[in-house]
């Protein structure tokens, strides 16, 4: 069962404008969502230096473990429900969660309380980032899916890197609430863009019976017909379908190596600054490391994404894990100042691309009515990574151990890399003529 025919389909040039502007509106939206996550660890070295809310090395590592745990629930819950209520309605509450959460952040008026907000700020963080990379794969035509997952992913990178940036221009004269309350704006000025410009995905109203609407979008945006299940009476179909057969041992693989991923993203993404001010670097330095780590992050994406479509996706995140590992471990090798920019840009072009390119593996992997929920639960599976990342580095920071930190998160790259190679030996096996 295909699609329908449509008299309305758009000149190729419209179209073309019409995925564009779907693909800008979703890096706008990940851009933003950037700036919420990595904003914490900007702010969080002058918050300690100040006793802000009287935070800890360890009550802060508690609270950046709140706030993955938060994105944890967001990214699983958010990747199935966007199949029973469309993925519309889906982005729009998770861009005004976690605005909502960032202003109450900055407006908090004890730890616990901060606390809370970053944890209802992650749940919307969390929410929005499966169903954004589905969009720019979806609206993305030709052999370009991991490009697409690159382009979308860079806004996240670009958020990163724009984050310190933030606090340096705030902090001073404004304090560390300035920081939470500037990072906020953003979201409420593009929310309204979004609703305007942001169609709904034909795939997902093709799950929700509504075929015509589905064939007038898919038309208007000049994408391809795919091919129509029927609608599923049982609204777990697409999860089911993650461990249908042998399909369980692949899906297991994908998640730990997501783990894995996520562990180093959010563990050295949060504590980059403090450890390498424990290791002794100037505080302007240490939160420019993160800056250049995050634009070697943002032009990873492009390199990983290009790459992948050519040789496919989950070679590059075996390579990329194994020197994510090398160059993680070089930061805290007491490297000169301006040798250690050098390796945390390219530890940001590797750590933030290998984990993007796990989402496009699953993405390329699963098919198009699967894939939102696929990428929620991979993505969602990994957070336990981000929740265990934060926390690891601010247990090693309290007992005294920086040094150990960066060694730590190199062992996760290496781990990752393993279970995406079993991951490929376990397709390559099913693909086999014998295995049949």
């Amino acid at each position: 069962m295909t699609l329908p025919e449509t008299p309305a389909a758009a000149a190729p040039a419209q179209a073309t404008r019409s995925r564009t502007a779907v693909v800008a509106v979703c890096w706008a939206l990940v851009l933003i969502d950037g700036i919420d996550t990595f904003v914490y660890g900007s702010a969080l070295p002058a918050m300690i230096k100040g006793h802000r809310l009287g935070l800890t090395d360890a009550a802060a590592g508690d609270i950046g473990s709140y706030s993955t745990f938060g994105m944890l629930i967001g990214t699983i819950l958010g990747g199935t429900v966007t199949n029973w209520i469309g993925r519309r309605p889906t982005v729009f509450a998770s861009v005004a969660v976690f605005a909502v959460a960032t202003l109450g952040s900055g407006l908090a008026p004890s730890a616990g309380v901060f606390g809370f907000f970053r944890l209802v700020c992650g749940f919307g963080l969390g929410s929005l980032l499966p169903i954004a990379i589905s969009y720019g794969m979806e609206f993305t035509t030709g052999k370009r899916k991991a490009l697409a997952t690159g382009v979308i992913m860079s806004a996240h990178q670009a958020g990163g890197a724009l984050a310190p940036l933030i606090a340096l221009a705030l902090i001073d004269a404004g304090g560390w609430r300035s920081v939470f309350i500037a990072s906020a704006v953003p979201a409420v000025v593009l929310l309204p863009v979004a609703v305007a410009l942001l169609p709904e995905s034909p795939s997902t109203l093709l799950t929700l019976g509504r075929r015509e609407r589905s064939a007038d979008i898919a038309a208007r945006y000049g994408l391809r017909s795919v091919a129509a299940k029927p609608r599923p009476t049982d609204r777990l179909e697409s999860l089911k379908a993650l461990f249908r057969g042998s399909q369980w041992s692949t899906t297991l693989c994908f998640w730990l190596t997501s783990f894995a991923g996520l562990m180093l993203v959010y563990g050295v993404g949060q504590w980059l600054p403090k450890i390498m001010g424990e290791l002794g670097y100037q505080t302007g330095d240490s939160l420019l490391f993160s800056t250049a780590l995050n634009v070697g992050g943002l032009v990873g994406m492009f390199v990983a994404g290009r790459l992948s479509d050519a040789v496919g996706p989950r070679r590059i995140v075996i390579v990329w894990f194994v020197l994510t590992a090398v160059f993680v471990f070089l930061l805290g090798a007491g490297l000169s100042v301006a040798l250690l920019y050098v390796v945390a840009f390219f530890a940001g072009l590797l750590l933030f691309s290998g984990q993007t390119m796990v989402y496009a593996t699953v993405g390329t992997h699963h098919e198009e009515a699967d894939r939102a929920t696929a990428l929620g639960w991979v993505a969602g599976m990994g957070r336990f990574g981000a929740v265990f990342g934060p926390w690891l580095g601010g247990a090693l920071l309290a007992a005294g151990h920086a040094d150990l930190g960066f060694t730590a998160f190199a062992s996760a790259g290496l781990f990752g890399a393993v279970m995406m190679a079993l991951a490929t030996l376990i397709i390559r096996l099913r693909r086999s003529p014998s295995a049949g």
